[in-house]
């Protein structure tokens, strides 16, 4: 068994490679080789005496060696594994003799998080793909896992960046007409010149909305996809939930109305980071029987669970709406389908919506059929809004009481269709993340990138106000003349996009003035 002791940045002179093996050269860059680790010699005597090499204690035998010079390392500096046998102690006895090395430069322990530091301050990384990497450690789905990974490649990064030059470039064109107009001769006009460079930013923008679309993908993985389970009380909201989840989450009982705050549970289906959420029942009194509001009048505890429950259906991404199937005395041979319109009406503007109708072994299939018939012809096809997913949607039928009593069946795969209805939000979970496969770096972009791509849109939207020429109007009439760009404050808000793509990679705006002057020179020769 062998154990990574660490990578440790070193001085050209290799100090504590040669402390630790004296009498062996350096290792072949990039090859693993063997060596005996030993306690570095005192002050004044020469390791590779043989009275000396005896007095010293061997650390470890057969120790792994491997030398990686800089800057073609992680970190861009000269890097050394050693790879040691055996427990705490051995690790300890290494750690412990390399400060006694002979190397010039301070040793200690690394900070956290410095080795990322250092490839970034070396160009090995850009901020984007820090943040990348930072995703990958934490990931605990793989689908987290797949989206981190993402924006590892540096594809972001070298996106960005050559938009900040683009607009630099442009800034630059831009100022040169500002401050050598008279003195110099331009081709183009200041019209012109603005003409092509809102081209350009045409085209950046349009690229800014797709990463803000791959953010919105990637943000669901991050921090999981929100689920609600809507429906009238007692339809099993809270069996479906403990089922799916594999835990007592949340209290079930005969008695209608157990729910009355929101119950949440944390989960990964089919590598999808999930939140779950059991809501109250929701029932309205346009919605009841009489004997119902008879017998249980709506309190304002249940309207405070009911609210509740409303709030977070609007706050999620998935709604899950319950109805069951329940003895009537006029339904169809005595039964009938129970549910709440106003759930079907909020399901119907959420991202992704499933209908799901419980209890579905208390009848017949052919008692079944009808009633789901006649509940897609009279409620989902009249009382849905025309745009509903819900009313072209095949309800899902389950039996929580059934995968409750043959869980632990053999006779049956799926005992009540729950595997089923989780195959069905796996669908969904798809869906909603879904991006073009030759756009899937995008779902590498974090949070704080999308925000500074947000404030980089604002401001070239800015610009092209600016740069647009508007007609001027007199006394509120629009006459044929336009009204002339401020080509000044055109150029500024450049600068601002340009220096919030910055901010994404580290480039920062260091050194921004001297590159548009570098601009200017180059191109228009000013001075010659």
């Amino acid at each position: 068994m062998s154990l990574a002791v660490g990578r440790l940045p070193l001085t050209p002179s290799l100090g504590v490679y040669n402390s630790l093996c004296p009498t062996k050269l350096i290792p072949k860059p990039r090859y693993a080789a063997v060596r005996t680790l030993t306690e570095p010699s005192e002050p004044g005597k020469d390791a590779s005496l043989p009275s000396a090499a005896n007095t010293n204690n061997v650390l470890d035998t057969d120790a792994l060696v491997l030398y990686f010079p800089g800057p073609k390392t992680v970190t861009g500096e000269d890097v050394l594994e050693l790879h040691v046998h055996g427990g705490p102690a051995t690790v300890k006895a290494v750690l412990s003799a390399i400060p006694k090395s002979t190397s010039s430069s301070t040793i200690r322990y690394a900070e956290q998080g410095e080795f990322t530091k250092r490839a970034f301050l070396n160009n090995r990384l850009d901020l984007a793909q820090v943040e990348a990497l930072g995703d990958t450690l934490s990931a605990e789905t793989e689908q987290q896992r797949r989206a981190a990974i993402r924006g590892t490649s540096g594809v972001l990064g070298k996106t960005y960046e050559s938009w900040r030059e683009q607009l630099l470039l442009a800034r630059g064109e831009i100022e040169a007409l500002i401050d050598f107009s008279e003195d110099q001769h331009f081709d183009e006009s200041p019209t012109e010149l603005l003409r092509n460079v809102t081209r350009l930013v045409k085209e950046i923008l349009h690229s800014i909305k797709l990463h803000e679309m791959g953010s919105q993908r990637s943000e669901l993985l991050r921090n999981g996809i929100r689920i609600a389970l809507l429906g009238p009380p007692n339809v099993g909201k809270s069996s479906l939930m403990n089922l799916i989840v594999g835990r007592e989450a949340s209290i079930v009982s005969s008695e209608a109305g157990t729910t009355r705050d929101i119950v949440e549970a944390s989960l990964d289906i089919r590598g999808y980071l999930c939140s779950f959420a059991d809501t109250a029942g929701i029932r309205t009194r346009s919605s009841l029987l009489p004997a119902e509001e008879k017998e249980a009048p709506i309190g304002k505890i249940e309207e405070e669970g009911i609210r509740r429950a409303r709030q977070k259906a609007l706050d999620s991404d998935v709604i899950i709406v319950l109805a069951s199937v329940e003895p009537h005395p006029n339904g169809i041979e005595g039964y009938r389908l129970n549910y709440d319109l106003s759930t079907l009406d909020l399901a119907s503007s959420a991202p992704e919506s499933l209908l799901v109708i419980n209890k579905s072994e208390t009848v017949p299939p052919s008692v079944l059929a009808q009633l789901i018939q006649s509940f897609k012809t009279d409620v989902l096809s009249t009382a849905l809004p025309e745009d509903s997913p819900l009313r072209s949607q095949d309800p899902i039928l389950i039996s929580c009481r059934t995968a409750e009593q043959r869980s632990g069946g053999v006779d049956d795969t799926d005992p009540g269709k729950i595997h089923h209805l989780i195959s069905r939000l796996s669908t969904s979970f798809a869906e909603l993340t879904a991006i073009p496969q030759d756009m899937e770096h995008l779902l590498g972009v974090t949070a704080r990138q999308n925000e500074l791509l947000g404030q980089c849109r604002d401001a070239l939207d800015d610009f092209m106000a600016e740069a647009n020429p508007n007609p001027l109007i007199v006394e509120g009439v629009p006459t044929e003349e336009e009204v002339e760009a401020d080509i000044v404050l055109a150029a500024e808000h450049l600068r601002v996009a340009a220096g919030r793509l910055a901010a994404i990679t580290g480039k920062g705006e260091a050194g921004d003035v001297e590159e548009v002057l570098g601009v200017i020179f180059e191109k228009f020769c000013v001075g010659k």
